[in-house]
């Protein structure tokens, strides 16, 4: 893990496309979002390595969008730190409750689960509704999202 790795806030034009591409594989989901959302990222050395979108929502409420680590930096706890980072972030904009949508399976939600996410809902058919090319995790296609929610 990179002991040295510094965190910004930033605009989101300073996040390298391709990084959020990561984490959701539609551009046109992520501009759906990305304005008037706080963005931050996570740099080694000058390096942009890791990054994550949230947005208020309402009532002390913010949106997890998109966290996403380059390929090359991705198990070395870099999200793990940036998550961290993110909650406080949010709790320091007096928000309560930080909310997001992941799918049913795979290594993401295993992530929020240890970061203490709990699920308040399901959306039945959300990934074959709102994206134009299936999404695949380990032979499995992703089909509803799960949403989860931490209290701040």
């Amino acid at each position: 893990m990179p002991s040295n790795m510094t965190f910004s806030e930033v605009t989101p034009q300073h996040i390298p496309a391709s990084l959020l591409l990561e984490a959701d594989p539609s551009a046109s989901s992520i501009a759906s979002y990305i304005l008037d959302s706080w963005c931050v990222v996570a740099s080694f050395g000058d390096k942009v390595v890791a990054a994550c979108v949230v947005k208020p929502i309402g009532d002390k409420r913010a949106e997890l969008f998109n966290i996403a680590v380059s390929p090359e930096f991705q198990g070395k706890g870099c999200g793990t730190q940036l998550l961290r980072y993110m909650i406080q972030f949010v709790r320091a904009k007096d928000m309560k409750r930080l909310e997001l949508g992941t799918g049913t399976f795979g290594y993401q939600l295993t992530f929020y689960q240890r970061m203490g996410f709990r699920v308040f809902d399901v959306v039945t058919g959300h990934f074959l509704d709102n994206y134009d090319e299936p999404i695949w995790e380990n032979g499995v296609q992703h089909k509803d999202m799960l949403r989860l929610y931490l209290d701040l």
